[in-house]
């Protein structure tokens, strides 16, 4: 049986800040990544980074995740153990993973899970017509693997990834017959709107999915506009001709492991859907479990990665390392939160915070 004082699954943004830094205090990590390259959502995202220089605003995606891999890679008190799947955490602590058809036990003192989330879909008539995919899977194939979906596209969603990718497609030389958005304003920042429609690409909000159509691969959508109530307005129908619909509608916390683990879970929307309870320190209601990033609610990569930090000093901190620095550093990690969070961009993820703590309505 593998033993190590920290064990983190999933080594995308939060999971390798989470590692470095408690690493940096002194403990022993061991990182448990699925996928042949850590780094998650970073290995597909060719865009710069907005915020501070701390959150490696200026950067692309890419490199801030060759450079968090470089920096446990080289770290010795870290292991990295690629094209690993963690399977199960059990009441005796013990957690199981597959790696190479084998099966693998591990003891950790502490665990941090910074699984991500996963791409939600949208039910319309034909939605599993070819050709149909989600937003995310059309950026790995075009930045990972090279490969251009098709040739006219349709975007259905506003949100950031909605428009970064409807970018990265006409980057790529293909076409893009617009971009829909059920909500009455778009739900990205303006500058990535701003690129697109300078390019001639229309963003038509309250505007949903009617149906697709083709024969055996998509040939084209049926839109429709929607009424300040989100229904349906007929003789408002548009045919929109496009080999690929990208459905960039959102995405959902993958909390598999918290909801094994007995965690205390809580459906709060803000969030994203069911996400663990948990203290300021990200330790959940199983003691010596942490959360990080896209698991504990969905937001930017930025927040993140200063989670993942936060996750990683609190957990070394609880083993006794770094009792000088650790609360020094969790309370930078939270003010960097806060201010992440601030504004018109945050105020979603703060009431969703709100209300899994408990303090909505609550006078500051």
């Amino acid at each position: 049986m593998k033993q190590t004082e920290i064990l983190v699954i999933g080594g995308g943004p939060a999971g390798l800040c989470a590692a470095a830094a408690a690493a940096q205090l002194g403990a022993s990590v061991l990182i448990l990544e699925r996928d042949g390259k850590p780094g998650g959502q970073l290995v597909k995202q060719t865009h710069k980074f907005f915020g501070s220089k701390k959150q490696y605003a200026g950067d692309r995606g890419i490199h801030i995740g060759d450079f968090l891999l470089d920096q446990v890679e080289q770290d010795p008190k870290v292991e990295v153990w690629k094209d690993t799947t963690a399977l199960g955490i059990y009441e005796d602590g013990v957690v199981t993973a597959e790696a190479d058809g084998k099966h693998i036990k591990i003891k950790p003192e502490k665990i941090i899970v910074a699984t991500g989330a996963a791409e939600k879909f949208l039910v319309f008539p034909n939605n599993d017509l070819p050709g149909i995919y989600g937003a995310g899977a059309v950026q790995t194939l075009m930045n990972v693997a090279g490969v251009v979906p098709g040739k006219r596209v349709l975007m259905v969603g506003a949100g950031n990834i909605g428009l970064i990718v409807s970018y990265q497609l006409m980057q790529a030389g293909v076409e893009v017959a617009g971009v829909i958005e059920a909500a009455p304003q778009i739900g990205g920042y303006l500058v990535h709107a701003s690129k697109i429609r300078r390019a001639g690409v229309p963003i038509l909000t309250s505007h949903t999915i009617k149906e697709a159509y083709g024969e055996n691969t998509l040939e084209g959508a049926i839109i429709w506009q929607l009424d300040e109530k989100w229904q349906p307005i007929p003789g408002t129908e548009q045919d929109i001709k496009a080999d690929v619909m990208c459905l960039a509608v959102g995405l959902s916390p993958l909390t598999e492991l918290c909801w094994q683990a007995e965690c205390e879970m809580k459906y709060v929307p803000e969030l994203s859907g069911h996400v663990p309870v948990r203290n300021d320190f990200l330790e959940t209601t199983r003691p010596g479990l942490y959360v990080a990033g896209d698991v504990s609610g969905v937001e930017e990569a930025s927040s993140a990665m200063v989670e993942g930090r936060l996750a990683g000093i609190s957990a070394a901190f609880s083993l006794g390392y770094g009792k000088d620095v650790a609360p020094k550093l969790q309370a930078e990690a939270q003010e960097e939160l806060n201010e992440l969070r601030s504004g018109p961009a945050g105020e979603k993820t703060m009431k969703g915070i709100l209300k899994l703590t408990g303090k909505e309505g609550v006078a500051c």
